[in-house]
């Protein structure tokens, strides 16, 4: 295999201007790679979303941004206090600030506890329904380091982290549990396990060398196949939040350019992973336009 693989951690831009020790603490929080926060926010969005609630409730969204900023950053600082030892023998990750000795470990928790207050201050905005549930990931959150180690699919562990908060957004707005609220968080937990295991394809060599388990190595030769499975999976869970929430075949149609999008990640989809990052990267415009359907579908429920 002949990937050429992007270092996880790059002095570049506003990054390269930062003092070496703050530059360290900005990379172990992967403020240098938004990617991650918009993944993680996208969920939200949507629960807001389809529960009809976004438009009324949009300061309700800028905090969850700046919850999933804050709180992506932290999980990054735990999971490479965890993983520092691994990163160390990996290509793509060894530069990080822990694995490489720019951050102590000592700092590095203490950085995790100034993130987790922010995160603090998001969550004493939801109301109390939520606010417990949303409480209830921090157990997922913890594990998640360790599935690497004893599962080939941390990818659906993963899922169910990143998903959790379109839990969050619709019952933010609901104030209660409902049958469309889990047919999102399903549709939404394949869609990540669809997107992390072309991320994870990158690592392949370097994880098989290391003992690390993932879907990209459990797939083999079938990565395209299973990525096309779980995307298919992931529209058809949208497609029954959809359906529970409207039930006539248009509002389906608000799901189209999201199953374009996907559809065309597979179709250009590499073999040898030579392009996976910028197809992982692209899952933010996935996002973007499954959080229009759901805002549409939501709000037209209003009326």
């Amino acid at each position: 295999m002949t990937t050429q693989l992007v270092p996880d951690s790059e002095y570049t831009g506003i990054m390269k201007l930062l003092p070496a020790k703050l530059r360290g603490f900005a990379l172990l929080a992967r403020f240098d790679r938004p990617i991650g926060w918009w993944l993680l926010f996208w969920p939200c969005v949507f629960g807001l979303g389809l529960s009809g609630g976004l438009i009324a409730r949009w300061d309700l969204a800028l905090w969850m941004l700046l919850g999933s900023v804050a709180m992506r950053g932290a999980g990054c600082v735990y999971n490479d206090i965890i993983d520092r030892d691994l990163d160390a023998q990996v290509a793509r990750t060894a530069n990080r600030p822990l694995a490489s000795g720019l951050i102590s470990r000592k700092a590095a928790w203490a950085w995790l506890m100034l993130l987790a207050l922010v995160g603090l201050t998001v969550l004493l905005q939801l109301n109390w329904n939520a606010q417990l549930l949303a409480l209830g990931s921090l157990l997922l959150v913890a594990a998640y380091p360790f599935m690497k180690r004893i599962t080939w699919w941390p990818q659906l562990w993963l899922g169910l982290v990143f998903s959790w908060g379109a839990l969050v957004g619709w019952v933010a707005i609901a104030g209660q549990a409902d049958v469309a609220m889990f047919w999102l968080y399903a549709g939404t937990i394949f869609w990540v396990v669809g997107y992390d295991t072309i991320y994870a394809m990158q690592d392949r060599e370097d994880d098989a060398l290391v003992g690390i388990k993932s879907s990209a190595l459990r797939l083999g030769g079938s990565v395209r196949a299973g990525v096309a499975t779980f995307y298919l999976l992931a529209l058809s869970g949208w497609g029954m939040a959809i359906w529970s929430v409207r039930p006539e075949q248009q509002a389906l149609i608000a799901l189209l350019p999201a199953a374009l999008h996907l559809v065309m990640q597979v179709a250009s989809l590499q073999a040898d992973g030579s392009n996976a990052l910028g197809h992982f990267r692209s899952n933010r415009m996935t996002g973007l336009l499954a959080a229009l359907a759901f805002l549409v579908v939501g709000a037209a429920g209003q009326y």
